[in-house]
Order: C-alpha cells, then structure tokens, then sequence
C-alpha cells in the first residue's frame, strides 16, 4: 500500500520519499512503503538449525530487537529471518489490545507499496519478452494520459516510472486531503480507477523535468500497471498471479483489489492521526489509495521471503534485466532513508554497518509498517511487520530507528 504521510509527523516510512509538495504533517501521514527489501535465494523454512548453539543465539538477538521496536511504542511486531542456518520466527506484543492475544508468527500481512515489486518485475518480463522497452516512453504505449500542467508523457520513459525519476506528481495528496480518523473513516470505502488516480495527478505541475531528479510518486506505479493491461490485454493482477503466484506456488499472496478484509490469522493494525490521540484500528485499508499496483496486495512473511528469493537469484528475470532492476539512482537521506541508499527498478539498496548493501522494498499503510530485506547474495532474507504507526515525529524517528537497526543487526549477524 502506500501510504500517508502528507501532513502529520512522519509515520513509519511508508513509502520512500514523499513529493516536496507536501507539509511535513501531511508528509508524516501519506507515507509510502519503499523499504521492504528483496530477498535472495533462500533456503526453506524447513532447513534444520544448527547444533552449535548460533541458531538460538541469533533467535535471542533477534528476540531483544523485536523486543526493542515494540518498548518504542509499537503494539505488535512479527519478525522472519531465513538463511543457509535455519529460519527464526520471533515476536512481540499484541495482536489485539482488547484481548491481549499474540502476534501470530505466519499471519496474514498487507505488503503495501511491496506490491511494486512485483509489478516492477512483471513489467520487466515483458522487457525479456521484447514486447516493452525501459526507453519506450508512456505517451506511446498510453497516448493522452499523461498530458496537460507541464506533464509530457513524452518525455517519460517506463525506465522513469519504475526508478520515481518520472518528477510526477504523488495522487495521494488528493484522496487524503485531511490527514484524521475523520477523513479515514468517511472515505475509506471510495474507490478510484487507475485512470481517475492519474487524472488527480495530472492537474498538478510535474516537481521536476523526467529523468533530472528522484522523487517517490504512486502516480508512477498506477501508471505501470495501466502499461502491463494495454500490452498484454490482461490486468496487472492477472499478470501477478501467471507470471509469478502460480509458478512460485505462492497460494497465500494475492491481489484482494476492492476486498477490505485479511484472511485470518492476522493482527490488527492500529493508526494514531494526531499526537496524544487515541490508537484506532485501521485493519481496513483505505481504498483511495490500497486498490491498485501501487500497494494493494496481501501475504505472508514465509511467500515474501520465498519470492524475493526466486527474484535475486534469477528465477524471473534474464540477468541483464535483473542488472537494470538492481542498478540505482541515489536517494536524498532523509528520515525515510539512510545516506547511500540508492533505487532501482522497483527494488531499494541500502547499505550496511558491516559492509555491502541489502535489497528490497518496504510496504507501509494506515497503521502497519513492513519491511523485507535481503543481503546481496540472497543468502539472508528477513521480513519485519509492525503493526502500529504513531501521530508525532519524535516517536516516528525512534521506532524507524530500531526498525533499520533490527534489520542490520540481523543480516550483519548472519554475515559474520
């Protein structure tokens, strides 16, 4: 999903940068996912642990970290790390905070702006099949629909949409005016159709001519999947499900569009809209904004890990295209990302204390944050939920903070 962050203090990261139109309290509440990293060829949650004692060594590591996100504030946090040693599951808080019930280990997940990941590789199996190019540019597979306030669909090229150097504007400023439980409530049920999300965008000026600047926009990922369905007669969703669900025999993913509701077990997710404000379920999504290829998809933690895996170690893509997907453009660092993290094509790379960089994207919505995140190799993949977003800046920073050090600490672990 993508989500707020517009004009609230920062939520969780939800996706990457948000466009410079935007307040900083209006910024905190659209957030959109950008940091849920691909994984890498990893071995099945089957693989036995090791008897020399550094599989529970790891689990407690990861136990206090999890422990550690959850003391910030977080009410629930579920976490997997799959590598050559085993797969550790741990976990902290609640699920419900009317029950008290744990988070469940192999719960139901919204993956969020996750969901351009995907859309991203589908788009370049098409590339493989020479039926796109990364330099064709969007007026010529969508004439007029990128068009008017200085936007040129001309001189955007999917290469653009794909990288956010397209300089559109980010929708999500339009159907989230009001960043309160208010807004959220009456119109969580609207719906938009793709073409209706670009037209919001395009009566906005473009923050910066195509391919001159980076700036993270949703506007960029509808536009994809409005690309796949005029190339091959078919939705993205559809796509999804051929290109990858069904081949990986990820029967737990999907592509839900209008449906609101997880399949159980899951844990609820909880949004603060202002400082000092009551924690409100949002396990609803807002369908503004949680319909489309731009964040709408559902999973679990155990299939996530299992497709990026498939993704890195070449099991969807050709190898150059996989090169193209893992090249970046540097990212400004921000509260959103660290210094040196770079995009690609629908995949993030963010460095590491111990050396290297890990892969990925993350996913974010109206109270939860997810992240999954891959070592160069593809040897160690981990997905982290959390399933609570605060209202003010300061305790934002602090969860995002144990967020990236949970994440560190548990790939630098497994690469010593």
């Amino acid at each position: 999903m993508k989500i707020f962050r517009r004009n609230s203090p920062r939520l969780h990261p939800v996706r990457p940068h948000l466009p410079r139109h935007l307040t900083p309290a209006r910024r905190l509440l659209l957030g959109a996912g950008v940091l849920t990293l691909a994984a890498a060829g990893l071995p099945s949650a089957a693989a036995a642990p090791p008897a020399d004692g550094s599989h529970s060594s790891a689990k407690g590591a990861l136990q206090r970290d999890a422990d550690a996100l959850r003391d910030a504030g977080v009410t629930g946090v579920a976490v997997r790390l799959d590598t050559a040693r085993g797969t550790v599951t741990v976990r902290s808080g609640v699920a419900d905070r009317a029950t008290g019930r744990p988070v469940p280990l192999h719960g139901y997940l919204r993956l969020g702006s996750i969901t351009k990941t995907y859309v991203a590789t589908v788009l370049l199996q098409l590339v493989d099949e020479k039926r796109l190019s990364l330099d064709q540019s969007v007026a010529e597979l969508l004439p007029g629909v990128v068009t008017g306030n200085g936007n040129d669909g001309h001189r955007i090229t999917l290469r653009d949409l794909l990288q956010h150097t397209s300089g559109l504007y980010d929708y999500t400023a339009d159907v989230f005016p009001d960043p309160s439980a208010r807004t959220y409530f009456a119109k969580r049920w609207d719906a938009y159709s793709p073409g209706r999300l670009v037209a919001l965008a395009m009566r906005h000026e473009p923050d910066f001519a195509p391919g001159t600047d980076w700036a993270y926009s949703n506007t960029n990922y509808v536009l994809a999947g409005m690309v796949i369905e005029k190339v091959t007669g078919r939705t993205w969703e559809q796509q999804v499900h051929e290109r990858i669900l069904r081949p990986l025999g990820l029967r737990r993913t999907d592509t839900p569009g209008l449906s609101p509701f997880l399949p159980r077990p899951h844990a609820l997710n909880y949004q603060q809209f202002a400082p000092e404000g009551p924690l409100i379920d949002t396990t609803i999504p807002y369908r503004p904004f949680d319909t489309g290829a731009d964040g709408s998809m559902t999973g679990t933690a155990t299939e996530l890990n299992r497709f990026l895996s498939a993704l890195l170690h070449g099991r969807l893509l050709e190898p150059a295209t996989l090169e193209a997907m893992r090249t970046t453009v540097p990212v400004p660092a921000d509260g959103d990302h660290p210094a040196g993290t770079g995009d690609g094509l629908g995949l993030f790379a963010t460095p590491l204390s111990c050396g290297g960089a890990y892969f990925g994207h993350g996913g974010s919505g109206f109270g939860y944050v997810l992240r999954g995140a891959t070592t160069a190799d593809g040897r160690s993949t981990l997905t982290v939920s959390a399933h609570s977003r605060p209202g003010d800046a300061r305790t934002a920073a602090l969860q995002e903070e144990r967020m990236r050090e949970l994440i560190d600490h548990a790939l630098c672990g497994e690469k010593g």
